[in-house]
């Protein structure tokens, strides 16, 4: 790049004659063709309409072009690190971004990742397009070795859309990159109760369908190790609805002192459920790994959690005298406060499977049925 002032310098001096067939099939209709070629089989072709444009170039800053190419290049090359073999193309405005300078109205570069080689596009726009130069470099003029293309001039082709792509791919890398970032997920699944004992009449089921589980998750994900370690830490808070839905007409009755979960002798009821609302905070060892263009591909995490009960109340739903009523309590009914236990999760894409085992009692001890809570279903991130 630190060459193409004095080489640009040159084409204003020197004119060669009979461009090769292929230079010709991309010349511009009515253009003047001059072509360089230098020593280390790089070829650089100016394409004019007049004698004036050429003196045009005489005015204007080469360094400062080059500089911009360079730092340009640069920045889509980054861009392209997770592309794979697509093309990744970034457009730029010189001349807004400076406003009286003479600086070109857009600069266009176009990077392709094709193994084992690598291809560099530039494309430039100019100075009302008074003229177009393109620029080709190759090694040692053997087929599949590296090319740089700059072109100056009118191009509409592959607006927009390349440009989006590569801002995109850009954020997704620099957000993956960063050592703590965070994410809200969605959990959504059911809720089951497992090594239950008690008396008798205290065995009771719950409606599967029914016991809901939904959580709301604001993670954050911490690093650990290097800039492209898959290793991290999870950790943030969650707040969940817990759903108990019991069957067979059975409800639950509280006292100060214990609380039971017996048939209702006297009411027909059409629901009947315990419903809790959980603070907990995980702590997760993940690891996340990556496709090539950058996105999420595959996760595995396990760890524990820990939390606290901030309410709960009882509902049933019945028919009485042709009328349909709801009756909703509110109380502790002898739960536990504090929640702990250990989860695990697996996911591809967008979507976790999670599971959260329930290490504490549902209910304090022997003040009610002896149950854990194990809660499971799909994590759905944003």
């Amino acid at each position: 790049m630190k060459r193409f002032s004095a080489l640009l310098a040159l084409l204003l001096l020197t004119v060669l004659t009979g461009p090769t067939r292929s230079q010709a099939a991309d010349k511009p209709a009515n253009d003047d063709t001059i072509v360089v070629k230098l020593p280390n089989q790089a070829t650089m072709t100016l394409y004019t309409k007049n004698k004036e444009q050429l003196r045009e170039l005489r005015t204007y800053r080469l360094d400062t072009l080059m500089a911009l190419l360079d730092r340009y290049i640069h920045q889509a090359e980054l861009a392209s690190k997770n592309a794979g073999n697509s093309p990744v193309t970034m457009e730029f405005y010189p001349a807004k971004d400076h406003p009286g300078s003479q600086a070109p109205e857009q600069i266009r570069v176009t990077v392709r990742n094709e193994e084992p080689t690598t291809k560099v596009a530039v494309k430039g726009y100019k100075f009302g397009q008074v003229f177009s130069i393109s620029v080709k470099e190759g090694k040692n003029g053997k087929d599949g070795d590296d090319e740089v293309s700059i072109n100056i001039g009118r191009d509409d082709s592959h607006r927009g859309d390349s440009l989006r792509e590569a801002n995109r791919r850009t954020k997704r890398e620099e957000h993956a990159s960063r050592a703590v970032h965070s994410n809200f997920s969605l959990d959504l699944g059911l809720n089951a109760l497992t090594n239950r004992s008690g008396l008798s009449e205290e065995q009771f089921d719950l409606k599967p369908t029914g016991s809901r589980y939904v959580s709301l998750n604001w993670h954050y994900d911490i690093r650990l190790g290097g800039r492209r370690s898959p290793l991290f830490l999870v950790l943030g808070p969650e707040l969940a609805f817990n759903n108990y839905m019991f069957d067979n007409n059975r409800r639950l009755f509280a006292t100060d002192t214990r609380t039971t979960i017996l048939r209702e002798p006297f009411l027909n009821l059409e629901k009947s459920k315990l419903a809790t609302t959980v603070v907990n905070v995980p702590l997760l060892a993940k690891l996340n790994f990556k496709d090539k263009s950058g996105n999420d591909a595959f996760r595995l995490g396990a760890g524990g959690f820990g939390g606290y009960r901030l309410a709960s109340h009882t509902k049933i739903k019945y028919e009485d005298e042709g009328h349909t009523r709801k009756d909703k309590d509110r109380g502790s009914f002898n739960l536990e406060d504090f929640q702990y236990g250990v989860q695990g999760l697996i996911g591809v894409r967008g979507i976790d499977l999670f599971v959260k085992y329930n290490m504490n009692e549902l209910f304090k001890n022997n003040r009610g049925p002896q149950a854990q809570t194990i809660s499971f279903g799909v994590s759905i991130l944003d």
